[in-house]
Parts: C-alpha cells; structure tokens; sequence
C-alpha cells in the first residue's frame, strides 16, 4: 500500500518545536502492523542538548490509566473480579462512605463500584478548587506530599483508603468526572492479585509483551534515557525544566511506595506501541495473548449509560467522543471534526503524550512529547487529520 503525506506530520512538530511550544517529541505511526511511518525530532534535555531517541524514556501520566483498565480486565476474565463489585469489599476506607449536596453529607444511594472506577462514574475527584471533594481531595494529596517529603512515604493501598474517606461528589453512577478513580483501581488489583501492584503489571502485561522499560521509575542505568519535562512559560516566551511532584508523584529514580494505577509509569514509544498494538490485534500481541478478544471489544466500547453522564462528559477537545474502561472512544466523526473511524479509542497524558487505536483501520498512532499541563488538542487534531489522510 502507498501512503501518502506522512512526513507532514514531522513537519507539524518541526513548527512545534520551532515556535518553542515543546523540546522535541517522537511519533509512530502503525497500519495492519507494520510501522509505516515514525520520526524523533528535537531534544530531550535542551540545557544539554540530547536528541530524542527510539528509546527515551518518557513520563506518561494518564496514559498509565488504558494498562491499569487492562490489568483490571484481566482479573476480570479470571472471575476473579466482579465489576459490580463495590471498591468497599476490598478497601476500607470507602466504607461508610458520604455524599456531599447543597444541603450537606447524604448517605450514598449504592456503593462506588469497579464499574465505576473504570468509567469514571463514581463521584471521586482530583485535587482542585471548585468542589468541596475537590478541596478535600487536595488535602489528602498534599498529605501524602509532606509525607514523602518527610521521609514517610505512603503506599498504594493506605493512600487510596484516604481517598475512600473523602465525601464524593455526587451520587455513584449519576453523572462523570475525571478523578482519582483510576489510582484506586490499582489499590484494588493489589488487594484481588495479592501482588503488589507493579509485580502484577510487570508479570501480567509488561514482561509477556517485552515492555522492557514501561515501570514506576527509571532504573540507575536507564537514566541516560530519560526525557527532561518542561513547562512553558508564556511570560518569558520560553520552556523551563519542571522539577516538581503533581499528583504524588515525585522524581522516578526509585521505587515509590504509591504506585499511581492514574499517572504514575514511564515508558517509551517501543513499548507503548506493543501494548497499543495488543489491543488493536484483539488482545494478542506476537502470539501472547493478553485478553481475549471479547474482553478488548468491551474494553473500547462506550461505556456511558445514562445522559447526565453524557452530558457530563463535555471536555471541548473531546467534542465526539464517549468514555469507557478509562478511554475516549469515537462515536460521532461529524462532533469531531475528525475524518477518523467510529470506535477509535485510546487516551492522552498530562506532558501531552497521546495514542490512538483505530480496530476499523486496523491503524495505531502513538505521540510522545515532555510538555507539561496537558494535551494540545489543536497540534493533535493537525497530527490525525494528515494520518488518517494518508490511508
């Protein structure tokens, strides 16, 4: 097959880089699994002047969440885990759990369950400054701050009980909102597996499909590799290191005690695409299967039920997408403004790494950049317009 117009797309970044928006990034492009197109440009440390590489070590933030619903789903075809189960049968700190109204704390109508945790559903928040959960989930964050800076870091299973402790936000199942759900689903395969949560990973995902350097932190030999985050200054006009934790999450250079399930692995753009590529081959990646091939068309299928949670679900870069098993998943092209399939899914991180899994197109797309505080949803919809023109 001809493809056409692919180096647009190293074009894109080159005027990224150029602008000063990001250091350097990598992209590979995959279609009926063979890579046809993928580049590295710019740096990986600028005050030193590394190039990105084939095998930089990038922080993936919330692209941690699409291994920790596979690490769930595991479990899950095992029947060891039910997803009507309610978290509180394995931690206990969502006992007793309230629901914060108007009129203040209300007993919840159900429990949180796993179903939840996986779609997102389940009234836990992130750290922020408008809702009373909010607040409070800041403060429980910024605990487990001074804790590790202390010298007394908290472990996964402690933390995401303090997490249970905080009232939600609404009512389990009644609308979405993207929290910490996904942190306390890793707490609850630790508990299910009764393997620490990155032994289940590393036995289960990473060490069957070779993702030799996908973890919780980068090893002493191995930091050669890894790739400098940077924050734009918009005063200044210019990127800066960023050298700070956000979410409990520090440095990477040894093993923490809260393994994040939501933001906490690094990988490189080699080992991500053959967990991508898993996925897109209906769970099974050179002759390993992973899941079955029902469990992964679950897996990327909408999983929002009810219109307030569709409502709800309103981020603007995602105008056209549901959400499900902690993924986007394309239902309208038309919202999107995309010319790609309905049923594309994957997800984004928070120094704005981004995949895509296309199954119609039998397509996967993996983007890595060090750019902190999100996505930019217009260099994306420029990156898929030129992939998806090239088929």
């Amino acid at each position: 097959m001809q493809y056409t117009n692919l180096t647009q797309t190293s074009e894109v970044i080159k005027r990224e880089i150029s602008t000063g928006n990001i250091a350097g990034a990598a992209i590979r492009i995959i279609h009926n699994n063979y890579t046809i197109y993928e580049d590295e440009l710019g740096y990986a440390d600028i005050e030193n002047k590394k190039p990105i590489k084939k095998d930089t070590i990038y922080r993936m933030f919330s692209m941690s969440k699409p291994i920790t619903a596979v690490a769930a789903m595991i479990l899950y075809e095992r029947g060891i885990l039910n997803l009507f189960s309610p978290v509180s049968d394995y931690l206990e700190g969502f006992r007793n759990q309230k629901v914060f109204t108007k009129e203040g704390l209300i007993d919840p109508v159900r429990p949180v369950t796993i179903q939840d945790l996986l779609n997102m559903t389940s009234g836990i928040a992130y750290p922020g400054e408008l809702l009373e959960s909010e607040r409070r989930m800041a403060e429980v964050f910024a605990e487990a701050d001074r804790e590790y800076y202390s010298g007394k870091p908290v472990d996964t299973i402690t933390f995401c009980n303090r997490i249970g402790q905080v009232p939600l936000a609404f009512q389990p199942g009644e609308q979405w909102m993207y929290g910490a759900s996904a942190d306390v689903l890793g707490a609850v395969i630790e508990v299910v597996s009764g393997r620490k949560f990155s032994d289940f990973l590393r036995e289960e995902i990473f060490e069957p499909l070779g993702m030799k350097d996908t973890g919780f932190y980068v090893p002493e030999e191995k930091r050669n590799r890894f790739s400098k985050a940077y924050d734009y200054k918009p005063d200044e006009k210019k990127l800066v290191p960023f050298n700070g934790g956000f979410l409990s999450i520090y440095d990477y250079m040894t093993p923490p005690a809260f393994e994040s399930g939501g933001a906490g692995l690094v990988s490189t753009v080699e080992d991500y695409s053959r967990f991508a590529l898993m996925l897109a081959n209906g769970g099974t990646y050179n002759g390993v299967r992973i899941l079955g091939r029902k469990t992964v068309d679950f897996i990327s299928s909408p999983q929002l039920t009810t219109p307030k949670q569709e409502e709800t679900f309103n981020w603007e870069q995602l105008a056209g997408y549901s959400y499900g098993n902690l993924m986007r998943v394309l239902v309208s092209p038309a919202k999107a403004a995309s010319n790609g399939s309905v049923g594309e899914f994957g997800w984004d991180g928070w120094t704005g790494n981004y995949f895509l899994i296309d199954p119609r197109e039998n397509l996967v797309m993996v983007y890595m950049v060090q750019r902190c505080f999100g996505t930019n949803p217009d260099l994306i919809r420029r990156l898929r317009s030129v992939i998806y023109s090239a088929l």
